[in-house]
């Protein structure tokens, strides 16, 4: 196998699927300038995208082998190409969720088959985690890239132009691009042949057995409580920026980049610190100044005037400081992932990644549901306070999950 160009391929899959995964909260805002959708309409795009991932996640454990991970690639980037293509071509709200459905289900595919992957292709554990590593580092610059790219075809001084459905062109050639990369490339997947497998029927119940231990049952729900406010923000902070701080359009999405921005240096320096810390103190540090974040940050977002000719030198404060929220919050979800695997043993890693990906998707989705209801019904800032309630009960499970930790080590 040439591992430098399996590597290059599997590096612009995630690159793809980040912008298409962090695009939800700028089409969001854009399908409700173009079309007039209500915001409560607006926030099942969420759903479409993340309840595919959680159902399609757990059905291809046990058949994705067989099917082999370079087909399921290609199917993924060939699906995600025609729904980038039928955007600009289809223009409606009905389109936008046929979109997220298809990124939902083909990243379901690609997920599973990329981390496979990378299995086959890594000498050994030390650089399995170095490709791992890097391949996060290029998800979080699709990240990033995301709010640039489509920032720069929005136009501000027309909000229900439809001149920012162009950007799909260019998604969709990206997608073409890395399907032929991924086409023309040799992969031996002969290690990865499964044995008889148990097959799906005993790998749910596996699952439903999991969710019996006290230790689960809290630590999903900690993972829950924190997508639900990732999402819910994340989804958000483009209209809260035009609507509530006054921005426009294109600038809205452009500086939510810094939100991304500041859970990519989480992230990135989680690592280093809980090498060095106990995981448990971090945590509720992390958790704590989330909730600081929130209660500093939003009174400065009161009563903010329009400026038409505002700039990134004349923007608001607050619309640079709230988004400093990320920094604090990036190490919470993989603080908790590896302290739970790491309490199970390793043939239970699967089934309980599965239960992680299926908690998660309904975080995010249940996340950006309540907030697109209260930021319709009520407004913007009662929206972003309201997720001091999941903060708190995150502060709170977090304490029991602790407690079951120890346990289970004792």
């Amino acid at each position: 196998m040439n591992k430098k160009r399996i590597l290059l391929a599997l590096f612009l899959i995630y690159f793809v699927f980040a912008i298409l995964l962090n695009s939800v909260g700028t089409v969001i805002l854009q399908v409700i300038n173009n079309y007039g959708i209500s915001k409560s309409s607006a926030s099942v795009l969420e759903g479409f995208k993340d309840l595919p991932i959680a159902i399609v996640s757990f059905l291809v454990a046990s058949w994705l082998p067989r099917l082999g991970y370079k087909k399921a690639m290609l199917i993924a980037l060939a699906i995600v190409a025609c729904a980038t293509l039928a955007m600009p071509l289809y223009p409606a709200f009905g389109t936008a969720k046929l979109l997220f459905l298809c990124v939902g289900i083909s990243f379901a595919l690609v997920k599973v088959s990329v981390y496979s992957t990378i299995g086959l292709v890594a000498a050994d554990r030390k650089q399995h985690a170095g490709i791992t590593n890097t391949l996060e580092g290029f998800f979080m610059i699709g990240v990033l890239s995301a709010y640039w790219v489509f920032g720069y075809f929005i136009d501000s001084d027309h909000p229900q132009s439809h001149s920012w459905l162009n950007v799909y062109w260019l998604l969709s050639a990206l997608c073409i691009f890395t399907f032929v990369l991924v086409l023309f490339t040799s992969f031996d997947e002969h290690e990865a042949a499964p044995p008889d497998s148990s097959g799906p029927v005993r790998d749910f119940f596996e699952m439903l057995g999991l969710m019996a231990r006290p230790l689960v049952c809290v630590f999903v729900l900690t993972a829950f409580l924190y997508v639900l406010v990732e999402q819910a923000l994340g989804s958000w902070l483009p209209t809260f920026n035009n609507e509530i701080l006054k921005l426009p359009a294109a600038m809205s999405v452009q500086v939510t980049s810094i939100y991304a921005f500041c859970l990519a240096v989480g992230r990135l320096s989680a690592g280093y610190v809980m090498r060095r810390m106990n995981w448990y103190p971090v945590m509720n540090i992390c958790v704590l100044a989330m909730g600081a974040m929130v209660l500093l940050a939003l009174p400065l977002t009161q009563n903010v005037a329009l400026d038409p000719n505002v700039s990134w030198s004349t923007a608001p404060v607050a619309a640079f400081l709230f988004p400093f929220i990320g920094l604090f919050m990036a190490p919470i979800y993989p603080g908790i992932n590896s302290v739970m695997l790491s309490s199970l043993p390793k043939h239970q890693h699967a089934p309980m990644t599965g239960l992680l990906v299926i908690f998660s998707a309904l975080g995010g989705t249940t996340g950006s549901l309540i907030t697109g209801y209260v930021f319709g019904r009520f407004n913007g800032h009662f929206a972003f306070y309201l997720t001091l309630v999941p903060i708190g009960l995150m502060l709170a499970s977090l304490f029991f999950f602790k407690r079951h930790v120890d346990r289970n080590a004792g």
